[in-house]
């Protein structure tokens, strides 16, 4: 899949703008705070309806306009699709595919598949399970859409039992009702996300090995409170007297979370800046090929938001190495300066386009090739 054109109007820093792109490699250049990022948020918020850096729609639209607009034209297994994000203060956002706007925002999730890697991939490792349950919720969520509905019921369910432990309710019937769809959504988010971490490990491990070039040892483990067999069910009973006492729900699949370790300790406890960066970087090339397998036949889009920074030449060099194969297909790619973005395109061989980047402002910069 590839991004033919996008258009933007009123998207953060971003007054008006209109690029084509490369099918290949698309770079932008520019100092910190000029746009790049912007513009990579904007082709996450057509594929997620929702900012990478988790702001509300309020927050992005640019300072002084009344409304915002983000469209993009897309190949898709040969098909043209365009889909546009609409929103105006006061107002809820408008997602349309084709011109017809979604009656569920989660129809749309997947349909147009991406990776992004960021600086704010560092919470991934510092911050906490919410942060890593998100990860694996938006990966496996675009290759199963049935996963999303039950993330959705499984959030509701808990919400409406919490309101029911606040009021200090003790009706068996209408917790037994509540609790039996509960239970069978966190069998179906855990079985997941299970089945993640056993296919997810050894395509990391393998990334991981590329870009450090180490004899170091990492790997991901799962914990989860139905570990081991017990039944969402069973835990809720368990815990009802000590949930009535908190007025929440204290257990279950919304408590899971993903240690990330080095060499058997914790990464977020030993880890150095350059070994939290390998290993966030490698968890999301090993996302990116995870999808391509399990999206229908669809290849993602990469998006690398300033990946180089606090990473020695070493690994910068491997990187570069990982990235200029020829396993990924359209990349977007953004630095302060041209040393690395040329190097991955002298490697790559391929055709590219690349922008300079000023105060929302890009100016596609023609080349002799």
């Amino acid at each position: 899949m590839t991004l033919r054109n996008i258009s933007i109007l009123n998207f953060k820093n971003i007054a008006e703008a209109s690029l084509d792109f490369s099918d290949n490699v698309n770079c932008f250049i520019g100092d910190n705070g000029m746009g790049k990022t912007n513009l990579l948020d904007a082709i996450y918020y057509l594929s997620f309806c929702k900012s990478y850096t988790g702001q509300g729609d309020s927050s992005l639209l640019r300072h002084g306009a009344d409304m915002m607009l983000v469209q993009g034209r897309y190949d898709r297994r040969g098909q043209d699709e365009v889909v546009s994000i609409g929103f105006k203060p006061g107002r809820r956002k408008v997602v349309k595919r084709g011109g017809k706007e979604y009656d569920k925002l989660s129809r749309h999730i997947g349909l147009l598949p991406l990776v992004m890697v960021s600086p704010a991939d560092w919470e991934l490792i510092r911050g906490t399970g919410e942060e890593r349950r998100r990860f694996i919720d938006q990966i496996i969520a675009q290759g199963d859409g049935e996963y999303m509905a039950h993330l959705i019921r499984y959030a509701r369910a808990v919400e409406n039992r919490n309101v029911m432990l606040r009021r200090g309710l003790r009706d068996p019937l209408l917790f037994e009702t509540i609790e039996q769809q509960l239970g069978l959504s966190a069998a179906y988010i855990h079985r997941a996300r299970m089945a993640w971490v056993e296919e997810f490990s050894p395509i990391f491990l393998e990334y991981y090995r590329q870009i450090s070039d180490s004899a170091e040892t990492v790997s991901l483990s799962y914990r989860s409170h139905l570990n081991g067999g017990m039944a969402m069910q069973d835990l809720l009973d368990r815990n009802r007297d000590r949930d009535a006492v908190l007025g929440y729900t204290s257990a279950g699949v919304h408590r899971d979370d993903v240690e990330l370790m080095l060499d058997g300790h914790p990464m977020r406890k030993i880890g150095s800046q350059g070994q939290c960066k390998t290993y966030t970087v490698a968890m999301r090339l090993a996302q990116y090929e995870f999808m391509k397998h399990t999206n229908g036949g669809i290849t993602p889009m990469l998006l690398l938001d300033d990946i180089f920074d606090k990473l020695d030449a070493h690994r910068v060099e491997n990187i570069i190495g990982v990235v200029a194969g020829d396993t990924f297909g359209q990349i977007f790619i953004t630095d302060t300066n041209r040393t690395h973005l040329d190097h991955i395109i002298r490697r790559m061989g391929k055709d590219y386009r690349t922008w300079s980047v000023n105060k929302g402002n890009f100016t596609l910069i023609e080349e002799d090739r």
